[in-house]
């Protein structure tokens, strides 16, 4: 099973995660790896499965990778996934059948993103019905956003019926990690928009947050994993924000 499209995946330092990737979109016609100068053997791995792997500097934008990608794809699909993600034998099926119909109308495809944490799925809180859009006509979408980017798409959108699998973070410190190299990005963009940090929103809107998920999104249904993605999101606000004020009152 072939077909017009091509996967393009962000990688950087992604060793343990490269080749699941790479095989779950081998369905695909092309397959084009964005590395943003990993030190590990991501790219190796990557050139070892025969995919074209394009190394070029992240300079803090992701959607600037991401367009990159839709740039040199050459398949009239482009379909975006991240390292740490996993599709099934049954959506790369759903893709096939939707894209290889003739759907003029149709220039992109939305899909629903379930997470497994340390061996739990997280069906509340923070990732409580995320739904991201992955699949465009060539020349019918661009990135926007330096991080936590959007898919903007000009035409109609629908929805696959079958999910994307997130499998984040292997440990606790990966995720701090992660925390700390995402809340860098997203205070920069803060400062770049001229966004004010003040006092009270370093407090108040981490605290916000963490009620939000914790509570009206249900993140407590998800047990002892819930609590803690819930206090590590909102950790990445406190981050966030704290950095921001710093970068505004050097």
């Amino acid at each position: 099973m072939k077909t017009s499209i091509t996967a393009v995946i962000l990688t950087k330092n992604e060793e343990n995660n490269i080749k699941g990737c790479i095989e779950t979109v081998n369905f695909c016609n092309e397959i084009i790896v964005i590395d943003d100068n990993s030190t590990d053997n991501t790219v190796l791995i990557a050139k070892k499965l025969k995919v074209k792997v394009i190394e070029h500097d992240l300079n803090e934008n992701f959607s600037n990778q991401r367009n990159l990608g839709m740039e040199k794809a050459s398949e009239e699909w482009v379909f975006f996934l991240d390292a740490d993600e996993r599709i099934s034998s049954d959506l790369a099926t759903e893709i096939y059948q939707q894209t290889s119909q003739f759907l003029t109308q149709v220039a992109g495809f939305r899909f629903k993103r379930e997470d497994k944490l340390w061996g739990r799925n997280i069906k509340y809180g923070d990732v409580k019905d995320t739904f991201l859009v992955r699949l465009v006509r060539k020349g019918k979408g661009e990135w926007k956003g330096s991080v936590h980017e959007k898919l903007l798409v000009r035409g109609e959108i629908q929805t696959m019926k079958n999910v994307i699998y997130h499998y984040p973070h292997n440990s606790i410190k990966d995720f701090l990690s992660e925390i700390d190299h995402y809340s860098t990005l997203r205070s920069k963009e803060i400062v770049n928009k001229k966004i004010t940090v003040h006092f009270l929103s370093i407090i108040i809107y981490p605290l916000g947050k963490f009620i939000y998920n914790y509570v009206f999104n249900m993140g407590f249904r998800d047990g002892t994993v819930g609590i803690i993605h819930a206090l590590m999101m909102s950790l990445h606000s406190f981050l966030v924000r704290s950095k921001a004020w710093v970068l505004q009152n050097k």
